[in-house]
């Protein structure tokens, strides 16, 4: 195959054997020189419910252009439906740390029930590359339900903000060992009282001092107006400052939705919001989700109409990928649309 040298934004992006990428609400993991991406596999997902999962995939690359699959790192059960790894399972969104007093990589997973009663898987490995196996099931943070989250390490401290499912976020420090949370310590932000405004899908950075958050609303996989919150610390109080998608005219993060938010390490100041566009067939007029909602509910405007069940397929095999820098206007954030970008033009 022949190598790739940019970033292309939401097109087909395959990996050095010439397959499609499948690292889905993925995260970046850098190690010894060499970059690791690693997420949600997709790859037998064509369609949503049959096969939600088939694990958890691991790349490596030198580059962040060319990607190299290092397989499954945590596979799928095939037989036990009550596993929480069943690949019919709602199990997404992996996480992992590398926690140096154990020597263990700590995978965190969000498995979400029938009845949406979520709760957090925790697994371990030696290995980046695995093989992870789960040694805590159905753990619920501080009493809580389980939503979508972000482990981040600071310093000495490591800490798991997570949604309340269609509630408010959560902010706890982990235990040291990674596997759980400081139980009835935690900070709670983002009350907007239900779907379509609660946040979910944190994804933190600091820059300059400051920490950043970019989360997304609660739609499904349909996107929405992402929304950035500044604090001097983790725990908080946290500010909210706007969207950062400063000419997305649809207001829908450029159809994505973000999962994780890196620094380059070779560079001084560049950072790279990695998302996903999970429906890769809406209508180029695709309203956001929370206009939808809106123009429902509020009685001075023209309600708009969507037939929700004709506009996609929910093939998330064919789910493309949106990198793009993030930039700042003196203290604010700001993601701009580049139909063609390299890493070494910016920070």
């Amino acid at each position: 195959m022949e190598k790739r040298t940019c970033f292309t934004p939401g097109k087909p992006w395959l990996d050095t054997d010439g397959n499609r990428i499948q690292a889905h609400a993925g995260y970046m993991f850098y190690e010894n020189g060499k970059f690791y991406w690693y997420g949600e596999n997709k790859e037998r997902s064509d369609t949503e419910f049959e096969v939600w999962h088939w694990g958890v995939r691991l790349y490596s690359s030198d580059d962040l252009y060319n990607w190299k699959s290092e397989g499954i790192i945590l596979s799928p059960e095939l037989e036990d439906e009550k596993s929480p790894i069943y690949y019919r399972a709602k199990t997404d969104r992996p996480h992992i740390l590398y926690n140096e007093k154990t020597g263990n990589y700590v995978m965190w997973l969000k498995v979400m029930t029938a009845d949406s009663a979520g709760f957090a898987v925790i697994a371990a490995a030696k290995s980046i590359k695995g093989p992870f196996k789960i040694i805590k099931d159905k753990y619920f943070p501080n009493g809580f339900e389980f939503g979508d989250y972000e482990l981040v390490k600071d310093g000495d401290k490591a800490y798991c903000i997570y949604e309340k499912p269609h509630s408010e976020l959560i902010i706890t420090p982990l235990t040291e060992d990674y596997t759980g949370v400081e139980e009835d310590n935690y900070n709670s932000y983002f009350h907007y009282g239900h779907p379509p405004y609660v946040r979910e899908a944190p994804a933190t950075f600091k820059h300059g001092g400051k920490i950043y958050m970019i989360t997304s609303g609660t739609t499904s996989k349909f996107p929405n107006p992402s929304e950035t919150a500044v604090a001097d610390s983790y725990m908080g109080d946290w500010k909210v400052i706007g969207d950062p998608h400063v000419n997305d005219v649809k207001r829908t993060s450029f159809d994505s939705q973000i999962s994780c938010v890196f620094k380059h390490p070779k560079k001084k100041d560049l950072y790279i919001a990695m998302a996903d566009r999970w429906l890769v067939d809406l209508p180029a007029d695709m309203p956001d989700m929370c206009a939808v909602y809106d123009s429902l509910f509020d009685p001075d405007k023209e309600p708009i109409k969507v037939d929700m069940g004709k506009l996609t397929r929910k093939n998330t095999s064919i789910a493309d990928y949106v990198w793009l820098p993030v930039e700042f206007v003196g203290d604010t954030p700001v993601i701009r649309w580049y139909d063609k970008w390299r890493w070494e033009d910016f920070g």
